[in-house]
């Protein structure tokens, strides 16, 4: 992709619904009579992540691609619990798609924490889910040891108090490209990563310290596609392995890229989910 990702998002609308659990802040682009696509973004990013993927829909008349700012990011509404589960976010996309009146089933698409939150609402409304992409999937660790799980949200916990959010995006968005990412790419992953709402976070790394996406996937019945970077040091090649393997199917490949696949590997993450000429799950 040529354009910057703030170029990216030139021609797509930021809008701010109050829906009946709460403020939801996204993006959408395309002029479909329906929706098609709705997209879920990771633990330190934001609907700014789907630039590329909210471009290829501006102006098209045969898609519509909504991107949310999950609760507690952006102007959207907190979750009104302490310690939510990957249903309670599930239930607020929920409640915020019913109020755009999204009555036709949707490719739903989930990004590192994202795919946990979509996976959990493809649960609950299988039939509102015509195919569930997950892009370098996070997997939670409700079945890890007590310890292993405690260990993570406390350090990341750690990590947001003593450094705050630019310091966080200073020392953790490199991690999120490959070495090879253009400076552009770079420099988007940080400002969003700097922009995160430390409470909006705080609930974010209690729910992935609980959440258990196997748990979830086991359930499905839709088709299901995972896809990661080869080079992302997130949520590794191998830990994706892992979830392919839960759905009897491979990882896909999106190249030599790392976390952040949505913006690096634009193209093909495009093509996989059908926003250009030619998409795997139809």
């Amino acid at each position: 992709m040529g354009a910057d990702p703030s170029e990216a998002l030139s021609g797509v609308a930021l809008s701010l619904v109050d829906t009946a659990q709460g403020k939801v802040q996204f993006r959408s682009s395309g002029m479909a009579q329906h929706v098609t696509h709705v997209l879920l973004h990771g633990i330190g990013s934001a609907s700014a992540s789907w630039a590329y993927q909210l471009n290829a829909a501006v102006g098209r008349s045969d898609i519509k691609v909504l991107a949310w700012d999950a609760p507690g990011y952006g102007q959207s509404s907190h979750l009104p619990i302490e310690l939510p589960t990957a249903q309670d976010y599930a239930e607020r996309l929920w409640s915020w798609l019913d109020y755009m009146r999204v009555s036709h089933s949707v490719v739903l698409v989930g990004h590192s924490l994202g795919a946990l939150i979509a996976a959990s609402a493809t649960r609950l409304r299988p039939q509102s889910v015509s195919s569930l992409f997950l892009l370098a999937p996070a997997r939670g660790y409700g079945d890890a040891p007590l310890a292993e799980r405690e260990r993570v949200v406390q350090g990341r916990l750690n990590n947001l108090q003593q450094l705050g959010a630019q310091g966080m995006a200073k020392s953790r968005a490199a991690a999120m490209l490959s070495s090879n990412a253009a400076t552009a790419l770079q420099e988007a992953v940080r400002e969003t990563m700097s922009q995160i709402d430390p409470a909006g976070y705080t609930q974010a790394v209690q729910m992935l310290g609980q959440a258990n996406l196997a748990q979830d996937l086991k359930s499905l019945t839709c088709p299901v596609a995972v896809a990661s970077g080869d080079v992302d040091t997130v949520t590794t090649p191998a830990s994706c392995e892992r979830v392919a393997e839960i759905l009897t199917s491979k990882r896909i490949s999106l190249g030599p890229v790392g976390h952040a696949c949505p913006l690096e590997a634009a193209e093909a993450v495009n093509d996989l989910l059908g926003l250009s000429t030619l998409g795997v799950l139809r």
